[in-house]
């Protein structure tokens, strides 16, 4: 059975009677209901609500009929009911929500204020360590002085005034103490900037005190900018063993970071790359610890703050450093260890076995983390209407029944999809969401990136808060997402809590964007057509392949969606393949760019959908040389393709194997060739430096939920170039096709999801555990995979539960 998206109802139907079981792309869809015919009445009948009196108007309300971020998908009309109105067009507005309890008007801050885009547009900032209760208070803005009103509170006097011809102004302290701002000047945009710590970033002050209540756990994953202007990321309550420099006595988080910097600046170059304070042992004699590597996380057992280098002023960029190579010996075995000292973000140190053969993988233990928890960031950005486009209007030839691949290939990038970055110019346009969103989707793939670990969705839905007794409304849907693990709960056997990012949202309700960005194309057909039961999506279904240090690729399926409203049935059908580029370690979030809008086309063999394996050259692991092998997942196995890293977007560029040799012409989907055989489905191919081969780890269509593995019966030790007495000139993982797999054996069983059916999307999520991890010379795995709970959406539970398990394969 072919475990990929299938074109007719009958393979459909096929499908079921064989028990075969489909990836994300491919399985059958129990959610059409919410997805399809009901989205556009559903939609109409969940007005956005606030809970506040900061009601945002403009360009995410469904009240503008310009708004294409909140109207992305189709069939949605117009809210009916009420607007907030624009600011007056002819007042300056600028409006602090602050604690309902009058500050201590001997309080001073700082705004500063910057022209940005003109836009008749209104700017939130956010500071994420205020909670207290808000009220609004609007100041009218005369040519001579400030006028304080209220709306929900008594009046506050504040003595303000403009400065002619200048663009510095002081507040007091019911905006320093706010939790939020918003300012609108004649109709033009601004920004409004309070300092210090105030600037509408999701980062933490440096000039705040650090305590465990206001730095962790909250501010776990966030950004934090030391006092030298070095970035970091928060990690909460995550230890590395060894690894130390000289201790510390910091007596604050900010002085442990400072220490941090401190140390770089002396050496000339990265030397620190995490600083972990520790508030229990204040004025104690070493409440700060510095490390040189993060290859070796654990789960802390005292409550730790933890700052992880991301760019530093010391060097030219956030790099990566040259690679040492040291051996260690003991009286039992000798092991090669390749030590990678660098900033936050790059692979850990590996460490390969000794001698020349090939020692066989085997199973020791398995543990069940459990359903992961899904906590969306606190903040999106606010994209003004002039930065956004209007939706093309397709003609009626176009808006018809069927696959048109010109939707994808003759038409630009939409900008109103795809995750956003927060950089120096959409940090002025943070705002914070009103609610906390609940999302139900499926997939979960992913991997390791830039310091980051990735779980990449299918099909997204938003709804809006949901508890135990009171599930939420339906607000959007997107055929792609991604969220990061914050907290590392995985090293200590719990499941996972994933994040959304900042860049994630389209407006301040919780709807999406999504991950992948769609053509203006098949933007305006989804538009006009959805709302009937057609669609074009992007499913990311495998795994990332790595590219360099800092980037990784997805060969995304385009899928084209179409249910018969009638009778809910729906048929998918594969029109080609995208190519992504994904980044990751940024302020906002992953995000994903198409640099290649449609790279295989319908037809030929889904190649890069079932994922890859990225060949190192000599200069090492995250380098630029070497090779990109991408699986072609067919009838009886996987077959092989492969390009230069740095001709990915170029179709041209890619040579197949044909079972002898490398041609420049693509295999059929009816090639044997195949370098692994059997029934695939999901399946994850890496090199193991403590078995000195390459173990491949998957599903099959059988729906068994069982995780299968074999692992490469080389004739003697592989080693990557990079390795210690390894061929500088070898393609290692040409090895592949030089060798026979060994026999299947049970990896793990997985228990079937809530609603007792099988599981899929399955896979390994390499580089977890650090140094102790399994694709770095250590022996553990972590294994996700999406379980179906028979659920409707908007519960707790979501229609579908991301689980992840720890195996270890000594």
């Amino acid at each position: 059975m072919k475990p990929n998206i299938l074109s007719t109802v009958g393979a459909l139907v096929l499908l079921f009677a064989l028990s075969a079981l489909p990836i994300c792309s491919a399985r059958p869809r129990s959610h059409l209901h919410h997805r399809n015919d009901r989205l556009p009445r559903i939609a109409r009948a969940t007005p956005v609500d606030s809970g506040s009196s900061l009601v945002d108007d403009g360009s995410d309300s469904l009240c503008d009929p310009n708004n294409v971020l909140a109207h992305a998908v189709a069939g949605i009309p117009l809210e009916e009911g009420p607007c907030s109105p624009n600011p007056p067009a002819n007042t300056s507005s600028v409006i602090f929500a602050g604690p309902t309890i009058s500050p201590s008007p001997s309080s001073i801050g700082t705004a500063t204020l910057k022209d940005r885009e003109q836009a008749p547009r209104w700017t939130w900032g956010h500071n994420p360590h205020r909670v207290q209760a808000v009220h609004t208070v609007v100041h009218s803005v005369t040519a001579t002085a400030w006028i304080s009103t209220t709306t929900t509170a008594p009046a506050h006097n504040i003595s303000v005034k403009p400065i002619a011809q200048s663009s510095t102004f002081t507040v007091d302290a019911l905006a320093a103490s706010a939790s939020s701002v918003v300012v609108g000047f004649d109709g033009s945009y601004q920004s409004f900037v309070l300092l210090p710590g105030f600037d509408g970033s999701s980062s933490t002050s440096s000039s705040a005190s650090s305590t465990s209540n206001s730095l962790c756990p909250s501010g776990n994953g966030t950004s934090y900018t030391s006092k030298a202007n070095d970035k970091y990321k928060i990690i909460c309550d995550v230890d590395y063993f060894s690894r130390d420099l000289p201790f510390q006595l910091a007596n604050t988080f900010a002085d442990c970071v400072s220490a941090c910097d401190a140390y770089n600046t002396k050496a000339g170059s990265i030397q620190c790359i995490a600083a972990l304070f520790l508030p229990s042992r204040v004025g104690d004699t070493d409440d700060c610890y510095l490390k040189y590597s993060i290859d070796n996380p654990s789960a802390a057992t005292v409550a730790i703050e933890g700052a992880l280098l991301v760019a530093s002023s010391t060097s030219s960029a956030t790099s990566t450093s040259k690679t040492s190579t040291t051996s260690s010996r003991s009286s039992t075995s000798t092991s090669s260890t390749t030590s990678a000292t660098t900033v936050a973000g790059s692979q850990p140190s590996v460490t390969y076995a000794s001698g020349n053969s090939v020692i066989v993988p085997k199973t020791s233990s398995t543990k069940l983390h459990g359903p992961s928890v899904n906590t969306p960031s606190k903040q999106y950005v606010k994209v003004p209407k002039p930065l956004t486009q209007s939706l093309l209007t397709l003609s009626t030839s176009l808006l018809t029944v069927g696959v048109n691949g010109d939707l994808s290939t003759n038409y630009d990038i939409s900008i109103n999809s795809g995750y956003l970055d927060v950089n120096t110019t959409t940090q002025s346009y943070l705002s914070s969401l009103s609610t906390t969103p609940h999302l139900s989707r499926d997939g979960g793939r992913g991997g390791y990136l830039n310091g980051q670990h990735l779980f990449i969705f299918c099909d997204t839905g938003s709804y809006s808060a949901t508890t135990a007794d009171a599930n939420g409304n339906f607000l959007g849907f997107t055929s792609s997402s991604v969220a990061i693990d914050v907290g590392m709960n995985g090293l200590s056997g719990k499941p996972l809590n994933i994040q959304d990012g900042i860049g994630a949202w389209s407006d301040n309700a919780g709807r999406q964007r999504s991950f992948s960005p769609l053509t203006r194309g098949e933007e305006a057909y989804n538009q006009v057509m959805q709302g009937m039961g057609q669609r074009y999506a992007i499913w990311p279904e495998s795994a990332i392949i790595p590219l360099d240090a800092t980037s990784a690729l997805i060969y995304a399926p385009i899928v084209y969606d179409n249910v018969n409203q009638n009778t809910k049935a729906a048929v998918f059908t594969y029109t080609g393949a995208t190519l992504l580029k994904i980044t990751a370690g940024g302020q906002g979030g992953p995000t994903a760019t198409r640099i290649n809008k449609k790279i295989f086309d319908q037809g030929e063999v889904e190649w890069g959908c079932a994922g890859g394996i990225r060949s190192w050259g000599a200069s090492g692991i995250g380098g630029d040389d070497g090779s990109v092998y991408v699986f072609g997942n067919v009838n009886g196995g996987i077959l092989l393709a492969r390009t230069s890293p740095s001709n990915v977007a170029d179709r041209n560029s890619y040579e197949y194997w044909n079972g002898k040799s490398w041609t420049s012409g693509q295999q059929s989907s009816t090639s044997k060739a195949y370098f692994i055989d059997g029934p695939i489905m999901d399946i994850d191919v890496f090199y193991s430096p403590r078995h000195l081969t390459f173990i491949a780890v998957y599903l099959t269509i059988y729906a068994d939920s069982t995780f299968y593995y074999r692992y490469l019966e080389a004739d003697q030790a592989i080693l990557p170039p990079f390795a210690p007495g390894g061929d500088k000139n070898s393609d290692y993982v040409e090895n592949i096709l030089k060798y026979t797999w060994s026999d299947q054996q049970i990896l793990y069983k997985a228990a079937t999801g809530l609603s007792g059916k099988y599981i899929y999307s399955g896979g390994l999520h390499a580089g977890y555990f650090g140094s102790n991890d399994i694709t770095n010379g250590g022996s553990k795995m972590l294994l996700s995979w999406t379980a179906p709970t028979g659920l409707d959406p908007s519960t707790l539970e979501s229609e579908y539960q991301i689980v992840t398990a720890e195996v270890d394969l000594a």
